[in-house]
């Protein structure tokens, strides 16, 4: 009997309520079968677009996205970690990276800066994702830590990549400079909503920064 005690006390949580053909991942809680399904993840982070869209950066907590998803907050920190994770991973999920970087830099090199800029205007000019990224830009500006995470996702996982593979000096300071361009066109067309940005031809913003983009991320 002592020893069917201390099973239950230092086994699985819930002493013995799950099956033995359901293995759990370590440090995942033992929760219910809509918490543990397959849809569980992708639940947790289209909650968490909603919530960072809805409520920015500051408003938005690890609790209130889990309740959105209707799962126990253990589960989005098993999934994601921390806040600052989450948000990373909604901004993942916008802009697609690894589907990106291939596609800009399939093709002729001399059109590289053309085929990021329709991508990056695409992107914003789909309603799906751009709620989600004014959530992102907005709260960038208001507070480091979102900052932090749009820098590093842009910079290191999306531009950098980009000018790097295109083997040119200072790949990073290239970067840099095609994401002041860009955002600057967001902040100003979307965020803002200056006249006439705002209601500019999209295939005419094209045509005019594809050159500088080019030329920031090809010239030697």
């Amino acid at each position: 009997m002592t020893g069917a005690n201390s099973t239950g006390a230092n086994g699985d949580k819930g002493s013995g309520t799950s099956s033995p053909g359901s293995p759990r991942r370590r440090g995942r809680p033992a929760r219910t079968d809509s918490d543990s399904g397959p849809g569980a993840r992708e639940r947790i982070l289209g909650s968490a677009r909603t919530e960072f869209a809805e409520r920015g950066y500051d408003k938005t907590s690890v609790r209130g996205i889990a309740k959105a998803a209707g799962v126990d907050p253990a589960l989005v920190h098993h999934y994601f970690g921390t806040k600052d994770e989450v948000f990373a991973a909604a901004i993942e999920v916008s802009f697609e990276p690894a589907l990106v970087v291939p596609a800009v830099l399939a093709g002729s090199k001399d059109r590289v800066g053309e085929r990021l800029a329709r991508y990056f205007i695409q992107i914003w000019e789909n309603p799906a994702t751009r709620a989600p990224l004014l959530a992102i830009v907005r709260s960038a500006l208001t507070h480091e830590a979102a900052a932090k995470v749009l820098r590093t996702f842009v910079l290191h996982r999306l531009l950098e990549r980009i000018a790097g593979e295109l083997d040119v000096p200072d790949p990073t300071f290239r970067a840099e400079l095609a994401a002041s361009h860009m955002i600057g066109i967001a902040l100003l067309r979307y965020v803002i909503k200056a006249e006439p940005m705002a209601s500019a031809d999209t295939e005419e913003i094209v045509r005019m920064v594809a050159p500088t983009l080019q030329r920031y991320l090809t010239q030697a």
